[in-house]
């Protein structure tokens, strides 16, 4: 996910057995459970999930949401950024290659009622993010976690006499824009690697902020926007697409060996509510929201695992490459087999979470806001 990125289903351990679990994930883990079995506990896991969030009332849901606000305001900026690299951005390219649309859009894409594949659907969500971010020719850009490039890339082509700065965290996909970009032969975009807690911004005021799905990786919201305000001009916008609840909010936290999507895939994450974002106003104000059905975010899971399915064999000799290089040789394929089901365990979570209720549960949300 572009930065992210990111997405995460809840794996709540309190009121699991952890012998029971720990068996099923070894098992899920070998490829010995059926993905009909597989989706059925993430659908159980969805509903647990919902309950512990929604208990005690809107008293009780309300004081948890404060207390949240409270740390997300008393963190730093990100963590587990390391984690985060390892868990998605390090993999090399080719994987995604297979795995994604061919513009890496590692986000949600836009299925439209003509859609006929991943491909268009990857341009149609590109093509509205540039719309509602009020992108122009000759603007300067900031794109905060850039992923593959696939928006990067696309603002390249669209708007030659504009000039793009996009941050990654991730020193392969750098690597990667710039080979694509020297492809395509554009010099107008700096590609930066950086820790969204150090990068101190450009060195000029900007038009435009833009993120896709890396918001989800941070933790002080206000301190991020008070950063991102100073680098905008008086009448620059920023544009935030992020995944959300429609009203709960939650950390992704590793509590022991059963948080299995905190562990492998979403480390220092956060699930927000799809009004998270408001609770901090002190530097920016919004000026449009607009949600987005999770059926998008589905269809494009589904596509991701499907391609993954489809390149299985190439799939694994780069998980046997680099999650098993390290390994006896005898290990090895085991090894590659194990981070292939994790991989697609992971897409399947991630098509089950925002297919959950008909799309209607947890969204896709796309904010614009102003400088204060």
């Amino acid at each position: 996910m572009s930065s992210a990125s990111a997405l995460g289903t809840p794996l709540p351990s309190n009121k699991l057995n952890a012998a029971a679990v720990d068996r099923t994930t070894r098992l899920m883990e070998r490829g010995l459970l059926p993905d009909r079995v597989i989706r059925l506990g993430i659908r159980r896991l969805l509903a647990q999930r919902l309950r512990e969030e929604a208990s005690g009332g809107v008293e009780q849901q309300s004081e948890r949401r404060r207390a949240l606000i409270e740390m997300l305001r008393r963190s730093p900026i990100a963590v587990s950024t390391q984690e985060a690299n390892a868990q998605h951005y390090e993999v090399p390219a080719r994987f995604f290659q297979l795995a994604l649309g061919k513009q890496l859009k590692y986000s949600s894409a836009l299925w439209l009622e003509d859609c006929r594949s991943l491909d268009e659907a990857e341009e149609h969500m590109l093509r509205l993010t540039v719309e509602r971010a009020q992108l122009r020719d000759g603007q300067f850009i900031l794109e905060l976690g850039c992923g593959w490039g696939s928006l990067t890339i696309y603002m390249a082509r669209r708007f030659p006499a504009s000039r793009i700065t996009a941050v990654s965290n991730s020193a392969s996909q750098r690597e990667y824009i710039t080979s694509q970009l020297r492809a395509i032969g554009r010099d107008n975009v700096r590609i930066i690697t950086a820790d969204m807690n150090l990068f101190a911004g450009p060195a000029e005021p900007v038009d435009r902020v833009v993120s896709v799905e890396m918001f989800e990786h941070m933790r002080n919201y206000e301190q991020l926007l008070s950063r991102i305000a100073s680098w905008m001009k008086r009448d620059a916008l920023l544009f935030v697409h992020i995944f959300t609840h429609r009203i709960f909010s939650y950390p992704f936290e590793v509590r022991d060996d059963s948080d299995w999507m905190a562990r492998f895939f979403f480390t220092g994450g956060i699930m927000p509510s799809d009004d998270l974002l408001l609770n901090f106003q002190r530097d920016v104000t919004l000026s449009d929201h607009w949600l987005e059905s999770g059926g998008h975010y589905e269809k494009t899971a589904r596509a991701w695992l499907e391609n993954t399915d489809a390149h299985r064999d190439e799939i694994l000799q780069i998980f046997r490459d680099t999650y098993a290089a390290h390994l006896p040789r005898d290990e090895q394929a085991a090894e590659a087999m194990k981070w292939l089901v994790r991989w697609r365990v992971f897409f399947m979570a991630c098509e089950e979470l925002w297919g959950y209720r008909n799309g209607q549960e947890w969204s896709v949300s796309h904010y614009l806001f102003g400088k204060k």
